[in-house]
């Protein structure tokens, strides 16, 4: 926002029931700390953190308790995700949220490449554009959409396919520098070794696994287990 005093009212208003006098910016603070305590505010926003973080339609009973400690802290967000974290609802909800375009790509990146430092950012932007979420390119101040529905056309679920076997066919140009110059780290994935599976492995239902033992060849294991059931959701 920009506050220019000569375009500004000095006179009273009314906001939210209140009167507020006319003292320039000092009605921009008193109108923010105004709608910070009013308790549709801490619903509007802890709402949202849940919807982020544990369900398209979270549990009523915590968005209560998300509001209230909105509320009791001044709107401190860190204390309420202090409070999200802490909660059974939160525990109980992993692996049943869908993951967006960004969860997606970088996820199947650093679960593919273990960490590994990526030399080229290109073809992750790329991907990203291509299923519908490019970085800071939302046109509207609503934001990405939060929920499944959003995200779960066939279109993008063949999307997100060949970016699975972009990923575990080899190193898909992240680790060719920009610059043309030679990589110094090797980039194939490594998933399907037995050591690095077994951290997996307990996540997967019995028809993941049976779909993963009929694979042909390491870079189709790999690709199958990316765009797997369980590696859409975190």
């Amino acid at each position: 926002m920009e506050f220019n005093p000569a375009r500004h009212d000095f006179g009273v208003k009314t906001l939210l029931g209140q009167p507020t006098t006319g003292h320039g910016f000092t009605e921009i603070e008193q109108a923010v700390d105004r709608l910070v305590r009013s308790p549709a505010c801490a619903r509007f926003v802890t709402r949202k953190i849940a919807v982020y973080f544990v369900a398209d339609q979270p549990p009523e009973a915590l968005v209560q308790r998300l509001a209230v400690t909105f509320q009791r802290t001044g709107g401190d967000i860190a204390e309420v995700l202090r409070e999200l974290f802490r909660a059974p609802e939160f525990e109980a909800s992993l692996g049943r949220k869908f993951r967006d375009p960004y969860h997606f790509v970088v996820g199947s990146i650093r679960l593919a490449y273990d960490g590994r430092p990526i030399a080229n950012t290109h073809p992750l932007v790329n991907w990203l554009n291509a299923l519908g979420e490019p970085l800071f390119g939302r046109q509207t101040p609503d934001g990405y959409p939060l929920t499944e529905a959003g995200w779960a056309s066939a279109g993008q679920m063949s999307k997100r396919f060949e970016i699975a076997r972009a990923i575990g066919s080899g190193n898909a140009g992240l680790f060719e520098p920009e610059d043309g110059s030679a990589g110094h780290i090797a980039g194939f994935p490594r998933l399907s070794s037995r050591l690095y599976f077994d951290a997996v492995e307990p996540r997967l239902a019995q028809r993941t696994r049976a779909i993963l033992d009929q694979a042909t060849s390491p870079q189709e294991w790999n690709t199958l287990l990316l765009a797997s059931p369980e590696l859409n959701y975190r």
